[in-house]
Protein backbone atom coordinates (compact mmCIF):
# COMPACT_ATOMS: atom_id res chain seq x y z
CA UNK A 1 0.00 0.00 0.00
CA UNK A 2 1.43 3.08 -0.94
CA UNK A 3 1.16 6.57 1.27
CA UNK A 4 1.49 10.28 0.56
CA UNK A 5 2.54 11.03 3.39
CA UNK A 6 1.88 11.11 7.12
CA UNK A 7 -0.93 14.09 7.99
CA UNK A 8 -1.39 13.17 11.51
CA UNK A 9 2.34 12.49 13.17
CA UNK A 10 3.93 13.31 16.32
CA UNK A 11 7.51 13.92 16.97
CA UNK A 12 8.89 11.97 20.35
CA UNK A 13 12.39 13.40 21.42
CA UNK A 14 14.43 10.49 23.09
CA UNK A 15 17.38 11.53 25.20
CA UNK A 16 19.52 8.97 26.30
CA UNK A 17 16.74 6.29 25.29
CA UNK A 18 14.20 8.54 27.58
CA UNK A 19 11.17 9.78 26.10
CA UNK A 20 11.48 13.88 27.08
CA UNK A 21 9.06 15.70 24.79
CA UNK A 22 6.75 15.75 22.31
CA UNK A 23 7.32 18.08 19.37
CA UNK A 24 4.66 18.97 16.18
CA UNK A 25 7.83 20.12 13.31
CA UNK A 26 11.05 19.00 12.93
CA UNK A 27 14.12 21.24 9.96
CA UNK A 28 17.30 20.97 9.31
CA UNK A 29 17.56 17.24 8.28
CA UNK A 30 19.92 16.94 5.80
CA UNK A 31 23.52 16.06 4.83
CA UNK A 32 25.39 18.02 2.20
CA UNK A 33 28.27 16.37 0.27
CA UNK A 34 30.73 19.51 -1.71
CA UNK A 35 31.56 18.92 -5.05
CA UNK A 36 34.88 19.74 -5.44
CA UNK A 37 36.27 20.37 -9.27
CA UNK A 38 39.42 19.34 -10.82
CA UNK A 39 40.92 20.38 -14.07
CA UNK A 40 42.50 17.69 -15.95
CA UNK A 41 45.60 19.18 -17.50
CA UNK A 42 45.69 18.34 -21.37
CA UNK A 43 41.72 18.07 -21.47
CA UNK A 44 40.06 21.60 -21.56
CA UNK A 45 37.13 19.94 -22.07
CA UNK A 46 36.44 17.47 -19.31
CA UNK A 47 36.37 18.86 -15.68
CA UNK A 48 36.61 15.38 -13.01
CA UNK A 49 33.59 16.31 -10.53
CA UNK A 50 34.72 14.41 -6.85
CA UNK A 51 32.75 14.29 -3.82
CA UNK A 52 34.67 16.36 -1.38
CA UNK A 53 33.46 17.06 2.69
CA UNK A 54 30.04 16.30 4.07
CA UNK A 55 28.26 18.94 6.12
CA UNK A 56 25.45 17.82 8.47
CA UNK A 57 22.63 20.25 9.34
CA UNK A 58 21.50 21.54 12.72
CA UNK A 59 17.86 20.05 13.58
CA UNK A 60 15.04 22.55 14.78
CA UNK A 61 12.53 21.30 17.34
CA UNK A 62 9.07 23.28 17.80
CA UNK A 63 6.25 22.60 20.49
CA UNK A 64 3.64 24.40 22.09
CA UNK A 65 5.00 25.79 25.29
CA UNK A 66 4.68 23.49 28.79
CA UNK A 67 5.55 23.98 32.16
CA UNK A 68 8.77 21.74 31.85
CA UNK A 69 12.12 24.81 31.35
CA UNK A 70 14.70 21.57 30.74
CA UNK A 71 15.39 22.41 27.79
CA UNK A 72 16.14 26.21 28.53
CA UNK A 73 18.14 24.62 31.41
CA UNK A 74 19.88 22.43 29.32
CA UNK A 75 20.46 25.33 26.91
CA UNK A 76 21.77 27.93 30.00
CA UNK A 77 24.39 25.50 31.04
CA UNK A 78 26.11 25.50 27.65
CA UNK A 79 26.46 29.37 28.66
CA UNK A 80 28.28 28.41 32.02
CA UNK A 81 31.07 26.18 29.96
CA UNK A 82 28.63 22.74 31.09
CA UNK A 83 28.67 21.17 27.54
CA UNK A 84 26.50 17.89 27.74
CA UNK A 85 26.18 16.54 24.90
CA UNK A 86 23.99 13.42 24.49
CA UNK A 87 22.49 10.91 22.24
CA UNK A 88 19.38 11.55 21.27
CA UNK A 89 16.73 10.03 18.59
CA UNK A 90 13.42 11.66 16.89
CA UNK A 91 10.84 9.43 16.75
CA UNK A 92 7.95 10.13 14.42
CA UNK A 93 4.65 8.27 14.87
CA UNK A 94 1.44 7.83 13.77
CA UNK A 95 -1.70 9.17 15.27
CA UNK A 96 -2.40 5.56 15.94
CA UNK A 97 1.06 5.60 18.02
CA UNK A 98 2.99 3.15 15.94
CA UNK A 99 6.23 4.05 15.44
CA UNK A 100 7.07 4.90 11.77
CA UNK A 101 10.37 5.71 11.63
CA UNK A 102 13.76 6.96 13.73
CA UNK A 103 16.32 9.38 13.19
CA UNK A 104 19.53 9.03 15.94
CA UNK A 105 22.02 11.69 16.45
CA UNK A 106 24.78 11.51 17.99
CA UNK A 107 26.20 14.12 20.91
CA UNK A 108 23.51 16.25 20.20
CA UNK A 109 23.47 19.47 22.22
CA UNK A 110 21.33 22.55 21.89
CA UNK A 111 23.11 25.95 20.30
CA UNK A 112 19.70 28.18 20.24
CA UNK A 113 16.69 28.28 22.24
CA UNK A 114 13.64 30.27 21.51
CA UNK A 115 10.67 31.29 23.77
CA UNK A 116 7.44 32.20 22.16
CA UNK A 117 6.27 35.15 20.26
CA UNK A 118 3.39 37.27 23.08
CA UNK A 119 1.24 39.20 20.73
CA UNK A 120 -1.63 41.95 22.47
CA UNK A 121 -4.60 39.80 20.30
CA UNK A 122 -3.49 36.08 21.75
CA UNK A 123 -4.60 34.52 18.76
CA UNK A 124 -1.64 32.17 18.53
CA UNK A 125 -0.23 29.22 20.66
CA UNK A 126 2.75 29.96 22.49
CA UNK A 127 5.76 28.03 21.03
CA UNK A 128 9.41 27.09 21.91
CA UNK A 129 11.89 26.44 19.59
CA UNK A 130 15.12 24.40 20.26
CA UNK A 131 18.10 24.28 17.68
CA UNK A 132 20.57 21.50 17.96
CA UNK A 133 24.35 20.54 16.72
CA UNK A 134 25.11 17.31 16.47
CA UNK A 135 28.07 14.58 15.63
CA UNK A 136 25.99 12.84 13.09
CA UNK A 137 23.03 10.64 12.01
CA UNK A 138 23.67 7.00 13.70
CA UNK A 139 22.02 4.29 11.74
CA UNK A 140 19.37 2.19 13.29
Amino acid sequence: MATDGYPSCRFYVEIDGLNQAVFTEMNGLQVETEVLEYDEGGNNGFTHRLPGRTKIGNITLKRGMTSSNEFFTWCNDILQGKIKPRNMSVVMYDAAGTELTRWNFASAYPIKWSGPQFTADGRNAAVESLELAHDGLVPN
